[in-house]
């Protein structure tokens, strides 16, 4: 699929959107700005191809590098009922150098 075939395809750029779904803001991922990092929630399912693809058609970006981390739920009891929460995943993207997203003021 081409480029311009990507960007006039409404589906593709709506599953786009679907792939990053929130910034993670902590003292940690914040931290990795200095080294022109952005942390993203992003869904179990998606792969670092997907996610790479998508921040650089949202934000219009060149990213270098993605890392992922997912994070198995765990039962927890809560006034004597047993619950699961539901597994989790973060990706690191890595921008070039001299690229940036402001991740306060939204897309």
């Amino acid at each position: 699929m081409t480029k311009a075939a990507k960007k006039q395809d409404p589906k593709l750029t709506e599953t786009l959107y679907e792939m990053i779904r929130t910034p993670v803001i902590t003292e940690k991922a914040t931290m990795g700005s200095q080294y022109n990092q952005v942390t993203f929630r992003v869904p179990v399912a998606a792969n670092k191809a997907i996610i790479k693809d998508a921040v650089e058609a949202v934000f219009k970006v060149k990213v270098t590098k993605v890392n992922t981390s997912t994070q198995l739920g765990k039962t927890k009891t809560f006034r004597g009922a047993k619950a699961f929460r539901s597994d989790s995943k973060k990706a690191i993207v890595t921008l070039a150098e001299g690229q940036a997203i402001d991740v306060a003021t939204g897309v």
